[in-house]
């Protein structure tokens, strides 16, 4: 065998046997998505974030309540809720009025309540 070959056949052999010792170890976990319900997730954002001014009586200029899923759902579907709370820090219309804008990965998770059915 020449010189070249026998090094060809080396690296061939080392490559198929360097791959022999996976184990679950060495996995990388993939994080798997959990269905955002209403329940679940949305409520507390909702009652931690909204519910001051969207009160069963709505205070501090708030057209609507935002008590129950129902409500939010409607919020959702036929108010813009989602929009009211993506626009930037500032903008006309964010929500909360005068507060802080939510982190993304709140909006996130309404806007996956939304995308994944708006379940209760």
């Amino acid at each position: 065998m020449k010189f070249s070959t026998k090094i060809k056949a080396i690296v061939i052999l080392l490559i198929l046997t360097s791959c022999t010792n996976d184990s679950p170890d060495d996995l990388i976990p993939v994080k798997e998505t959990q269905i955002v319900t209403y329940s679940n997730t949305v409520k507390s954002i909702i009652q931690n974030n909204c519910v001051s001014c969207h009160a069963e009586t709505p205070q501090n200029g708030a057209p609507m309540a935002l008590t129950s899923y129902a409500l939010v759902k409607d919020a959702v579907l036929n108010r813009g809720l989602i929009d009211r709370i993506s626009r930037e820090q500032g903008a006309p219309g964010m929500m909360p009025n005068g507060g802080t804008r939510l982190p993304q990965a709140v909006i996130n998770q309404v806007i996956q309540w939304q995308n994944d059915g708006l379940l209760e």
